[in-house]
């Protein structure tokens, strides 16, 4: 989650770094100090952003070396988690370290910046589960996440020790992640991985994309179901990258149906009924972090999904 900002930050000054020679001003500022692009953009555009003394355009190009001063704006306090019950949202599993919940569309994973809408972490408060009070102050708990248009089995921390472990699982890719999509066409093959990897869209600052020098990034497929204009896959993630599956699949010119953000036909959107992406997390399987047992959690298809797909198969 990139940081909100308000005016009346720090200076600060350094060199532009060898791994951003040749970048634009605006990725390299974002870059650097974790800003969104729109934000980076608007503090060039203030004049807040000087290269080697001097003002320069959000499209020039910086060079390693360059000495970069930056007036950054202070950070807004986080979002606070605030109880709400969210209809449809169901607790799969509980206990003292850990919570996996089924998540309905429309929901965040915790409350950011902009977000005024239902989150897992108030959904639980709103219940009675206790949160590991590990991470940001706003996502406690939280050891990974899901789109707000992508539904499915996600988990919490409960406990100090349960969020360690998780963590620590997700980041060392021991947690099998599978989830089930909808893509546009006909993969070929109809097996294989996509390993490509994900940064910020270059341009599109609510976007994510595959670029040189992104973060490492593996995608498994099977094709389980095909039809005349459409394909059900099966899919296992190797990492967790943000729009992971939505951009992989996009790159190979297969978007998932519905996702409009990255390139979905919108009549075939509207034909299927569908006003978010055809995606959901159908499983995950990990060793619990107490018993050292492996745990399994399941979700059906959602009732707009599951839809789509008989409109698919008639």
């Amino acid at each position: 989650m990139t940081a909100a900002f308000v005016a009346g930050g720090d200076h600060r000054s350094l060199p532009v770094p060898d791994g951003l020679d040749g970048q634009r001003l605006d990725q390299a500022v974002s870059r650097l100090f974790g800003l969104s692009r729109t934000a980076a953009a608007a503090l060039i555009d203030a004049g807040d952003a000087l290269v080697d003394g001097v003002a320069r355009p959000n499209s020039h190009r910086v060079k390693a070396g360059s000495w970069l001063e930056v007036t950054l704006p202070a950070p807004v306090a986080p979002p606070t988690v605030v109880p709400q019950a969210v209809p449809g949202l169901r607790v799969v599993y509980a206990d003292d370290d850990i919570v996996a919940v089924d998540k309905p569309v429309g929901v965040a994973a915790h409350p950011s910046p902009g977000w005024t809408g239902p989150t897992v972490i108030g959904a639980l408060a709103a219940v009675g589960h206790r949160i590991s009070t590990s991470g940001a102050a706003e996502r406690q708990g939280v050891v990974h996440r899901l789109d707000v248009g992508t539904t499915g089995i996600m988990v919490v921390a409960k406990s100090e020790q349960a969020y360690t472990a998780l963590k620590r699982a997700f980041k060392y890719r021991e947690v099998e992640k599978r989830y089930h999509a909808v893509v546009q066409g006909h993969l070929d093959p109809l097996r294989g991985t996509i390993d490509a990897p994900i940064d910020r869209h270059p341009t599109h600052d609510y976007r994510w994309a595959v670029v040189s020098g992104g973060k490492p990034s593996i995608t498994h497929y099977d094709t389980v179901e095909a039809f005349p204009a459409a394909s059900l896959v099966d899919v296992r993630l190797e990492t967790g990258r943000t729009h992971q599956i939505r951009v992989h699949f996009s790159t190979l010119r297969h978007p998932c149906v519905g996702d409009l953000t990255y390139g979905a036909d919108p009549t075939l959107s509207a034909r299927l009924g569908l006003s978010r992406q055809w995606l959901h997390a159908r499983s995950l399987s990990f060793l619990h972090p107490r018993t050292g047992d492996e745990v399994h959690f399941e979700s059906d298809y959602p009732d707009d999904l599951d839809r789509a797909l008989g409109i698919l198969r008639d």
